[in-house]
């Protein structure tokens, strides 16, 4: 091989013969150092390193050492020989021309070092070489040929094609070092750019095993392991790993026909992709900007989070990728190891994000590059099932789910077949997905999906549960199992059973009862989100197809269907929703077999062997079958209307109850109430049923006494107090021995001894049921009774009170005022006495001239005799006085006077009175005292004193007291203390 020497003289021959050749090398390498190599120092100073030590078999070793100024690059491997030597001597011309594991191909790379340096040197074991700008510039102007090309170039010289012999060696345990005197311009780029070394630099260099960055005496080591597909790459303070994927191979030389001699000898290709991953292999983002690194990085950029690496033809600026038949099939390479990489890397949803974004690329090789890739993701099986029994999916056979979660997710696998885990649907990914082909899943899909799907109630609950918090418009058609095996076509309406209700037992009834295990958990709460209705026992009751179920079962009954699973399931119904005895009416009307072998309304069968079945008269209703009623609940069986006791019945307006004599009820609370009071607002009324049928009120007193108190409670009716329909049917009807409870008179009842007989031995609350009268006031509640009174008064064989009679027709006429009453036959004026001639005494003064018997008048004369429909005694005596005078004195002078003035609550007696010694009037009739106009007249004695005095006073009742006062004046102060006293307390009270 030739000498430096003789390199040398070869060019600088050739320069002299053509000076135009000169220029060509010198714009060539211009171009290099000014363009394509213009900041790949540091790489191709790596590279060279890596292809050193690929030719010599080794683990390659690169330190890079910058100190006073002065860059040594030293690398392992093999040494620079004398074809090295002129290959760096050489533009376009390499010395790893055969060599098919190398990096550089074209020996031009070194140019990168002119960026630096006018003077760098190669040392090596074999042969060490330097270059020069200045003694190259020495040489070119000892030939005149050049002096004007060097003059126009300012001095310009292509350094690399003059080698100059060196002495030196590298550094001990290196073959080859490459020394580079820095311009002082290029020091601080040179120092930041090793500052900035990363261990990445080694990915693209599986030669190359280690890198030593050495600033101011401080090494930083960056170390390359290979394990199989896995590349770890290791900085000062960081670890990386690396997922590989590579295919190799050659390419059909008729793709080279248009690319250089040199290219069209390298048909053999190793395209590489990697991705940084975790510990678990997952890839990681890919930070900053990618290039195609054709090996070493261009100015391709790429949009994909991967490294590419690969031997694209780079163009004549080294920088981008040449167009043509070799780069097209190097991207379907790339494209097909791309997918190769996906499917080896672990199935994580982040590998998504490895797919390329349609309508982004970055320039027409990444477009090139994401359009193949594309192609062969979507034709590969690579995305996971979420049913683990399923092999990888290919995009366009997998199915991802709208607004997934894991829950949702697992309760449909195995309903939706190709379907995407949780984690690959994200509606973030969705741009992937869909151009990746996945078919998106919504509600509605998913609805249609578990039509007709048959599992278990936990994995509807499952279901159900997962959809919680989904589009409720969407799920609307969401199927649900049914408790009697059936299946709703949405849950709207659906009944959801709790623990009280027996929903297996129920069937009979054609509810749609959700089966008790779908709805567990979570899941009836997005169920009744969906429209279901919560169904405890008392809400599946009130169900209007339930209470049509039992309004219509008579009928079911007589035309010949099967009711009993009916009557059964309501009354297993009834027992868990404990309705209270006629609570719901309508359930009276549920078919039951009664004791003749038909079917009755429930309302109208007594249970056999209840206490109502004793007293009642035989026959008057019909008898529940005995067997049907022993396998029953009795409750249930009360509650349903059949009779163990007097069934109820209520409404609001009394119309509305079907009951005995309900309209003589109303009207005689309608007598009770004032003759100008308006209709009255009727409360909710409660009657008892079936009275009219008992044949042992000595038995079915008690019953009745025991019943609810809503059916014993009397009526307020805007203020009156009426008797309920109970106590008024049973106070009218003969239920005591034959005799009504309002024509006797209860234990111990003083006032109306003698006028009624009392009440036999009762039980107190038979007796507060009854309301049997004990006072005056109790018998003239009622309009019937008040008029029984006034019979009873005119009967001689009874007898009255004194205190009663006194006031007992006035009482009688207020109560019956306004009612058209015939007068009785004869009228009471004595305890023991009867008259039918009778006067109504109205002046006290006329009494001695009455002749007939006189009735007590209570204080209400006039009323009374148009009661008794008898005369006043003023209507049949008129008189006046006829005796004169002895002396006519002041009422103040009356001795007495001052204590009779305090007993009227007066400070003084006013106005006289006449004292005759006799008095009389007319027809001789000698009289106690007589009113006048101005001046009363008296026969002088204190009673008629007393009498005139109350009289005028209008204080009658004190006529005693006055009397007491004219009749003691002597004791007018005694009296006066007596009248000071106050009553003692009323023990009762």
């Amino acid at each position: 091989m030739p000498t430096p020497a003789e390199l040398r003289r070869r060019v600088l021959a050739a320069w002299t013969d053509s000076p135009a050749r000169f220029r060509e090398d010198a714009n060539a390498e211009e171009d290099l150092v000014r363009g394509g190599y213009r900041d790949r120092l540091l790489v191709e100073l790596a590279q060279n390193a890596a292809d050193a030590a690929s030719r010599a078999g080794v683990r390659g070793h690169l330190r890079l050492d910058l100190t006073d100024g002065v860059l040594r690059a030293a690398n392992t491997g093999a040494a620079l020989d004398d074809d090295g030597v002129q290959a760096l001597a050489t533009l376009r011309a390499s010395a790893k021309r055969d060599t098919g594991d190398t990096v550089g191909r074209f020996g031009v790379g070194f140019a990168a070092v002119l960026a630096v340096t006018d003077e760098p040197a190669v040392l090596s074991t074999d042969r060490s070489v330097r270059f020069s700008a200045a003694d190259t510039r020495t040489a070119i102007a000892a030939v005149p040929a050049l002096g004007p090309e060097l003059a126009r170039r300012g001095g310009a010289v292509p350094v690399l094609r003059l080698p100059f012999e060196i002495d030196g060696r590298p550094a001990a345990g290196f073959a080859t070092e490459v020394v580079l005197p820095l311009r002082p311009d290029a020091v601080a780029a040179v120092r930041t750019s090793l500052q900035s070394l990363e261990p990445e630099v080694l990915l693209a260099l599986p030669a190359l095993s280690r890198v030593d960055v050495v600033l101011d005496g401080r090494v930083r080591t960056s170390t390359r392991e290979d394990d199989g597909t896995r590349v770890r790459l290791a900085g000062e303070d960081t670890v990386t790993t690396w997922q590989l994927v590579q295919r190799t191979g050659e390419l059909p030389a008729a793709l080279f026909t248009d690319r250089p001699v040199e290219e069209r000898e390298r048909r053999r290709y190793a395209v590489t992709w990697a991705v940084p991953v975790d510990d678990d292999g997952v890839p990681l983002p890919l930070a900053g900007r990618q290039v195609l690194h054709a090996p070493t990085p261009s100015d391709e950029p790429l949009s994909l989070p991967a490294r590419l690496i690969a031997p694209f033809p780079l163009g004549p600026d080294r920088r981008h990728v040449a167009p043509g038949p070799v780069t097209d099939a190097l991207v379907e390479v790339a494209a097909d190891g791309y997918a190769d990489l996906l499917a080896t890397l672990p199935a994580d949803p982040v590998l998504l994000q490895l797919v390329p974004a349609v309508g982004l690329a970055a320039a027409d090789l990444d477009a090139a590059v994401c359009r193949a890739v594309l192609d062969r993701v979507t034709a590969t099986s690579w995305l996971p099932a979420a049913d683990p029994e399923e092999p990888p999916l290919r995009p366009d056979r997998a199915v991802a789910l709208d607004d997934p979660t894991d829950d949702r997710v697992a309760a449909l696998v195995g309903v939706l077949p190709g379907l995407l885990p949780a984690g690959w649907s994200r509606r973030t990914d969705a741009r992937v997905l869909a151009a990746l082909g996945v078919r998106r899943a919504g509600w509605a899909d998913v609805v249609e999906a578990v039509r007709g799907v048959r599992r278990p109630g936990e994995w509807w609950a499952r279901l159900y549960g997962a959809l919680d918090g989904a589009d409720r418009d969407e799920l609307a058609a969401l199927p649900v199992p049914l408790a009697d095996g059936r299946t709703a076509q949405t849950p709207a309406g659906v009944l959801l059973a709790d623990e009280s209700l027996p929903a297996a037992r129920l069937a009979p009834l054609g509810l749609r009862i959700a089966d008790p295990a779908v709805a567990a958990g979570p899941a009836r709460r997005v169920l009744e989100r969906l429209g279901a209705r919560p169904a405890t026992a008392a809400a599946v009751l009130a169900d209007p197809d339930v209470r049509a179920a039992v309004e219509s079962s008579l009928d079911r009954a007589d035309g010949g269907a099967d009711v009993e699973p009916l009557a059964v399931a309501v009354l297993t119904l009834v027992v868990a929703a404990a309705p209270a005895p006629g609570e719901l009416p309508w359930l009276a009307e549920l078919a039951l077999p009664d004791d003749d072998g038909g079917w009755t309304p429930a309302g109208e069968l007594v249970r056999p062997g209840s206490p109502l079945a004793d007293v009642l008269a035989p026959g008057a209703l019909g008898a529940l079958d005995v067997e049907f009623a022993r396998g029953q609940d009795v409750d249930a069986l009360r509650a349903v209307g059949v009779l163990d006791t007097f069934a109820l019945l209520t409404a609001e307006d009394p119309d509305d109850l079907d009951v005995d004599r309900v309209e003589e009820w109303v009207d005689a609370v309608l007598d009770r109430l004032p003759a100008d009071a308006p209709p009255p607002e009727w409360p909710v009324l409660t009657a008892v049923r079936d009275l009219e049928l008992v044949r042992d009120w000595e038995s079915a007193l008690p019953l009745l006494a025991a019943l609810p108190p809503a059916a014993r409670a009397d009526l307020d009716l805007g203020g009156t107090v009426v008797p309920g329909y109970l106590r008024w049917w049973l106070r009218t009807s003969p239920v005591l021995d034959g005799a009504r409870p309002a024509r006797l008179r209860a234990p111990g009842a003083c006032d109306l001894q003698g006028l009624y007989e009392p009440v036999g031995d009762l039980p107190d609350a038979v007796l507060d049921l009854l309301g049997v009268p004990a006072t005056v006031a109790d018998v003239l509640a009622d309009v019937d009774d008040a008029i029984d009174l006034l019979d009873r008064l005119g009967d001689p064989a009874r007898t009255v009170s004194p205190a009663v009679l006194r006031t007992v027709y006035a009482q009688l006429a207020d109560a019956l005022d306004g009612v058209d009453v015939d007068p009785p036959a004869g009228v009471r004026t004595a305890p023991a006495q009867v008259s039918d001639a009778a006067v109504v005494l109205d002046a006290p003064w006329l009494q001695p001239l009455v002749s007939s018997a006189v009735v007590p008048a209570g204080g209400r004369p006039d009323a009374v005799a148009d009661l008794l429909d008898v005369p006043l005694a003023s209507e049949q005596v008129a008189a006046r006085v006829t005796s004169r005078p002895a002396r006519t004195v002041g009422w103040a002078e009356v001795p007495g006077a001052g204590l009779a003035a305090a007993r009227l609550g007066l400070t003084a007696l006013t106005g006289s009175v006449a004292v005759h010694p006799t008095l009389t009037v007319t027809g001789g009739v000698e009289v106690a005292w007589w009113p006048g106009a101005d001046v009363d007249a008296v026969d002088g004695t204190p009673a008629a004193l007393g009498r005139a005095l109350a009289w005028r006073a209008g204080a009658w009742p004190l006529r005693q007291a006055l009397a007491e006062a004219f009749a003691h004046p002597h004791r007018a102060t005694e009296l006066a203390a007596e009248d000071a006293v106050a009553p003692p307390p009323d023990p009762s009270q």
